[in-house]
């Protein structure tokens, strides 16, 4: 089944959302902020969107700016932060089996379905 890590209050997480009802996707809505990723949940979502941990961070959040930027960081400690700070997960993410994409732009989303 798809899965929509979605972020209610993000205006790229509605669109994503109304993408795939548009489409008549069947799906599960993950509200991760509330909800929490595991290491192990993130971990897997980085591998199948085919990125690093960095570039799933947002980075002009304000608790990153004043924590992280420009810190010397392994993958590990990343993921850990953002498992930490749910916040920092870029959104939305889609995933339908072994792929995920990042919804931004919100088309991105139409090449996994």
């Amino acid at each position: 089944m798809i899965q929509i890590l979605h972020n209610p209050r993000c205006t790229k997480s509605r669109q994503g959302l109304a993408l795939l009802e548009d489409e008549g996707q069947t799906f599960e809505i993950i509200k991760y902020l509330d909800n929490h990723l595991t290491v192990a949940q993130l971990t897997e979502i980085i591998s199948k969107l085919g990125i690093t941990p960095l570039e799933l961070v947002r980075k002009n959040e304000a608790i990153w700016k004043s924590d992280f930027k420009g810190k010397e960081l392994s993958d590990s400690e990343i993921i850990e932060i953002m498992v930490n700070h749910p916040k920092l997960i870029e959104r939305p993410i889609v995933i339908n089996k072994n792929k995920a994409v990042i919804g931004r732009p919100t088309e991105a989303i139409k090449t996994i379905l």
